[in-house]
C-alpha cells in the first residue's frame, strides 16, 4: 500500500494539487499563519504589490512550496538523500536515483540532482522577485515592508546555504534578470557565503524578535541569528559563531525541551523555525517516509547510527523506532512519530536550539575555553539522561561534540553529510563503507540541464 501511494503521489501533478489544497486549508483554518491565500502561481519578473495582503501572499507561497510534495528539497529530500550519501541510512529502494546517491555513483542526469539545484533557486528567484516589488510599491508600511523583505532576503540566504554545501561553487543570484541569471558564474564557496553572511546580516535589520504569525513559521530576527551562528561556524569564525549561538541560548522565548519526546512537536519550545506541512493527514513526509510497519521498503538506519549512541540516550530509546521481519531487526527515524493523521501535531523543524548550543561549544573550543564547552555540551548530554563528559583536552572534547552532533542531528537537513565533509573526515568515515568511495564525492555533480543552459557554469572534478 505504501508502494501504491508514493508511486500516485509522485506521477500527479503535485503543485495543481497542492496550491488547490493549500486553498482549501486557507478558507478552513484559523491560524495567522495562512489566513492570507496562497499566490495560484510562482512569481514571475519583479512583482508588483499594490496592498500587504498581495505582498504577504506572495511570501507565504515560498513556504507552502517548501512542503508540497515529496520531491522538495526542503521537504525530506535533503534528509533523505544526503543520509543515504553519506552514513546514515541502507537503502533498500529500487529507485535509480536513489540507489546512485547511496552508491555514490551520481551522474549529472540524475533527477533528484537536479531537483536539489533547481528549487533552491527557484525559491531564491521568487525572493528576489518580492524585494524588488517592494522596493516600488506603494500602500503597505514600513513595518511590513521591513517584515518582507527580512523574510525574502533570509530565505536566499538560507537557500544559497544549502546550495554551496551540495555543489562547492555556485552562481549567488540577487535579482530576476533572466539574461543576467543564464550566464551567471560559479563563485567560490567563500563569495557564497561572504554574501549569504551579507544577506543574513541585512535580514536581521529588517526584523524583530517576535514572531508575525502564530508558531514559529515566519522567521524573526532570532531565526537569522541561528542560520548565522551555522555559516559562521562552517567559515571557521569561532567569536562570530559563539555571539550568534550566544544570542539564541540567551533569548528568554527558547529552552532546550526537558523531555527529548517535546523536541518535534508543534508548539515545541526548542523550535526557532519550522515549516507548515500543506499535505492533508500526512504532518510530516518524513514521519510518512522514514517509519517502518514492517520490512523496509524505501530506507532504513544504518546500525552504525544505532550504535553510535550510549545505552541509557533517551534519544536512542525515543528517537529510534524498530520493527522486527523474520529474524532481522531493522531501525528507522522515529523523531517525527506520525505516519498519518488528520490531527496535525507535527511541523517540520528546520533550526532549533539544540544546534546552537553545539555550536557555540565547537566556538569555545577553538577560543580555549574548555569549560564553556564542556557545558554547553553536557547540557545536550544531560537532556538526554547522559552523564557529563569530562576531559582537560581540546582534542577530546571536540570529538566529543563531533559525536554528539552526530547523535542529536542524525536524520536532519543533512547535518551529518556536511559534519562529514567540512571536518575534514569525509574520505576517511566513509571509504570504509562506501566501495567506490573518491575524495571527488564530496561535491554533487552540476545538473547536465544547466551546463547546456549556462556557457559560464562548468562541471565539478569527478563528473
Amino acid at each position: 500500500m505504501n508502494n501504491i501511494i508514493i508511486k500516485y503521489l509522485e506521477i500527479i501533478n503535485l503543485r495543481t494539487y497542492l496550491f488547490y489544497l493549500f486553498g482549501l486549508m486557507l478558507i478552513v483554518s484559523c491560524e495567522d499563519f495562512v489566513e492570507i491565500e496562497a499566490p495560484k502561481t510562482e512569481l514571475v519578473g519583479s512583482a508588483v504589490f499594490t496592498d500587504e495582503q498581495t505582498a504577504e501572499a506572495a511570501l507565504i507561497g515560498i513556504y507552502s512550496q517548501m512542503t508540497e510534495g515529496f520531491g522538495g528539497f526542503a521537504n525530506y529530500k535533503t534528509t533523505l538523500l544526503t543520509g543515504l550519501y553519506a552514513d546514515e541510512l541502507d537503502n533498500f529502494s529500487t529507485s535509480a536515483t536513489q540507489v546512485e546517491f547511496y552508491e555514490n555513483a551520481l551522474n549529472s542526469n540524475n533527477v533528484d540532482i537536479a531537483n536539489l539545484w533547481n528549487e533552491p533557486y527557484n525559491y531564491i528567484y521568487q525572493a528576489n522577485a518580492i524585494i524588488e516589488g517592494l522596493s516600488t510599491a506603494e500602500g503597505i508600511s514600513a513595518n511590513s515592508k521591513d517584515q518582507l523583505i527580512g523574510e525574502s532576503l533570509f530565505i536566499r540566504a538560507f537557500c544559497h546555504f544549502y546550495l554551496v554545501n551540495f555543489f562547492g561553487d555556485v552562481p549567488y543570484i540577487t535579482s530576476t534578470d533572466y539574461l543576467e541569471n543564464s550566464k551567471a558564474s560559479r563563485l567560490p564557496i567563500a563569495e557564497v557565503y561572504n554574501l549569504l553572511i551579507d544577506d543574513l546580516q541585512d535580514a536581521a535589520s529588517h526584523l524583530t524578535e517576535s514572531y508575525v504569525s502564530d508558531g514559529r513559521v515566519r522567521p524573526n530576527r532570532y531565526v537569522v541569528e541561528a542560520l548565522l551562528a551555522r555559516a559562521y561556524l562552517y567559515n571557521g569564525d569561532w567569536i562570530n559563531a559563539e555571539n550568534a549561538a550566544n544570542t539564541l541560548i540567551e533569548a528568554s522565548q527558547y529552552q532546550l525541551e526537558a523531555d527529548v519526546n517535546q523536541v518535534f512537536l508543534t508548539g515545541s519550545s526548542e523550535a526557532i523555525w519550522q515549516l507548515y506541512p500543506v499535505i492533508s493527514g500526512l504532518n510530516t513526509v518524513e514521519g510518512f517516509s522514514f517509519i517502518l510497519n514492517g520490512a523496509p521498503y524505501n530506507v532504513a538506519l544504518r546500525n552504525l547510527i544505532v550504535e553510535a549512541f550510549e545505552e541509557n540516550d533517551q534519544r536512542l530509546s525515543s528517537w529510534i523506532g524498530s520493527v522486527t521481519s523474520g529474524s532481522d531487526i531493522f531501525y528507522y527515524p522515529n523523531k517525527y512519530k506520525i505516519y498519518f493523521s488528520n490531527n496535525l501535531s507535527e511541523y517540520y523543524m528546520v533550526l532549533r536550539v539544540a544546534e546552537q548550543y553545539l555550536i557555540r561549544a565547537e566556538a569555545r573550543i577553538h577560543l580555549n575555553n574548555l569549560d564553556g564547552a564542556l557545558e554547553d555540551l553536557n547540557m545536550i548530554r544531560n537532556r538526554a539522561d547522559l552523564d557529563n563528559f569530562t576531559s582537560t583536552s581540546n582534542e577530546l572534547v571536540l570529538e566529543a561534540v563531533y559525536k554528539e552532533r552526530q547523535r542529536e542531528l542524525f536524520a536532519e537537513w543533512g547535518h551529518r553529510w556536511f559534519d562529514l565533509k567540512r571536518t575534514g573526515k569525509a574520505d576517511e568515515v566513509l571509504s570504509l563503507v562506501k566501495s567506490g568511495w573518491q575524495s571527488t564525492d564530496k561535491r554533487f555533480p552540476i545538473p547536465q540541464t544547466e551546463l547546456q543552459i549556462n556557457p559560464n557554469i562548468t562541471q565539478n572534478p569527478g563528473y
